[in-house]
Parts: structure tokens; C-alpha cells; sequence
């Protein structure tokens, strides 16, 4: 499932592409939603938003279209009605005069009024998004501490999207590596340093990773492993899909697990798990 900075990244795609040209064409395939294609035609879009795995289309005439990848889907830009060649599905497509942007296999597709937007489920209950919002270290550790949040385990919050917008699970494992936290504590087995810590990777590595297509390791290192021949594979991340590799940090072996029904990688020396623990 793509994670919030590769949906900001489609996001800036499809801003690059459809801004301040009217569009020209555009259909979707839900019988239900073909409804909005007249009214769309020909108004321009102002902005593309994000708000965690959700994208937000924003047209100048008072609709929204909202649209979330869940597992599959996937946004393609091209030039004006150049299809790709892909067994998906083609669930969306806008055209202008020179480009299109074509959303494939999402199943999550609405139209709304501007003024419905925020009374979505998903935008009603989903946490502050790092990426489109300005939050601090401050900010995120008073979430951490909060009655709502502190007695659950931080392999399941991390995965929470009503806890952090666009945190998936390679970041979960970054985040918790770089703050130095064991997979199974709480915010509330923590240290106020390591709160700041988790604080810090959180914002620090979803944008490293906007920024760095996918890469959570960092970035004078990457770029060395790179040099040296190693795949992207190798040199992307800290520990996330490095079972039984050397840690980069102190060389011990990389363990996996499962937490939540989904793989998660930890340093058993970089995150020692605390001998006693807050009940």
C-alpha cells in the first residue's frame, strides 16, 4: 500500500500536469459518480491535497473529488489520452488540452461539495497529516501523551491513521528504529527523550522520504552503498525488509516480526526493550 509521501508525490504529479488548464474530458467508471462528469467538464482545478492516503482534488467551481489508493490503486500522469499498457483498471481519468491524469484499480472514489468535506469519515476521523500541516515536535508528543493514545502499543498506533496521517508500515519500522524504541512499549513506557525522538523520526522521515522517493536511511549513506553497487533494495532503509542483516548502526543482526498482521523490523540493541515497564 503506497504510504503518505508517495501519495503526495502523485499529488504533486497531478498538480504539475492539470493546474490552470480547464479540463477538457473527464469520466469515471462507478455508474454512479457519471453524474459529475458534465458538471467538471471545463472548470479548472486549483489544487490537488493529501491528507494522509487520501488525495483531495479541488476544482474552482466548488467540488472536490476524493479518492484513496487502499492497496491497489495507482495514479499515472501522461500526455493527453496516452493510455498506459496495465491490467488495471481504469477508475478515473481528466483530461486537459496536453496531459491526462488516470487513477487505476481504486475503488474509493467520491464527488463532494467543498463544504462536505471535512464531514467525510475518513477526513472526520484522520490524524494531522506532516506533510500538508504545520506540526511540531511539541504538537505530536502531547498526542503521544494523551488519554486516547498512550496505553496502546506503538506497532498499532503508528498504523492508526486517526493517529498520524500517511504513517504505513515501512515507516512504522524507521520511525521506531530512529527514536530507539522496542516494538512492543507504549508512549507511555517511554522517557520523555525517546517521546521527543519518536516526534522528531516521525516528521523527519516522512519527509525524508517525500523528498528522497521512499528512502528512509540516511542520505549520505545511501548514497555511498549506492556508489559501491548496492540495489535500492539494500541501501533504502534502516532496517525495514533487512531481516538478519547488520544493523548500520552497531552491526546486530536485524530481527523480524509480526505485529498487527504485518512485518515489522527492529535492532535488539538499538531498541532494548526496558527490564520493568509501566503497567
Amino acid at each position: 500500500m503506497p504510504e503518505g509521501p508517495e501519495i503526495r508525490r502523485a499529488a504533486d504529479q497531478i498538480e504539475n500536469v492539470l493546474i490552470d488548464r480547464p479540463v477538457l474530458d473527464i469520466s469515471f467508471a462507478f455508474e454512479h459518480l457519471q453524474g459529475y462528469e458534465e458538471i467538471l467538464q471545463g472548470a479548472y482545478i486549483k489544487k490537488v491535497e493529501t491528507k494522509g492516503k487520501a488525495m483531495l482534488i479541488r476544482f474552482e467551481n466548488g467540488y472536490t473529488i476524493y479518492s484513496h489508493n487502499q492497496l491497489y490503486g495507482k495514479w499515472y500522469t501522461r500526455n493527453a489520452y496516452n493510455y498506459p499498457k496495465t491490467n488495471r483498471q481504469l477508475r478515473l481519468a481528466i483530461h486537459n488540452e496536453k496531459k491526462s491524469a488516470l487513477l487505476y484499480s481504486a475503488s474509493d472514489i467520491e464527488v463532494l461539495r467543498d463544504e462536505e468535506v471535512p464531514d467525510h469519515p475518513f477526513i472526520r476521523k484522520v490524524g494531522p497529516d506532516l506533510l500538508n500541516e504545520d506540526v511540531s515536535v511539541e504538537d505530536l508528543v502531547e498526542r503521544f501523551k494523551s488519554r486516547k493514545f498512550h496505553r496502546r502499543k506503538w506497532t498499532s498506533l503508528l498504523l492508526d491513521q486517526a493517529f498520524i496521517a500517511g504513517i504505513g508500515n515501512y515507516l512504522r519500522s524507521e520511525i521506531l528504529f530512529v527514536a530507539g524504541i522496542h516494538p512492543d512499549l507504549r508512549p507511555v513506557d517511554c522517557s520523555d527523550r525517546q517521546l521527543e525522538k519518536a516526534a522528531e523520526a516521525s516528521i523527519e522521515l516522512i519527509w525524508r522520504s517525500y523528498r528522497h522517493k521512499g528512502i528512509t536511511n540516511d542520505i549520505d549513506l545511501a548514497e555511498q552503498l549506492k556508489k559501491q553497487g548496492a540495489k535500492r533494495y539494500e541501501y533504502r532503509h534502516w532496517v525495514f525488509n533487512r531481516e538478519a542483516k547488520p544493523c548500520r548502526i552497531d552491526g546486530t543482526e536485524i530481527i523480524k516480526i509480526n505485529a498487527g498482521s504485518r512485518r515489522c523490523y527492529y535492532c535488539p540493541t538499538c531498541q532494548k526493550k526496558p527490564e520493568s515497564r509501566t503497567s
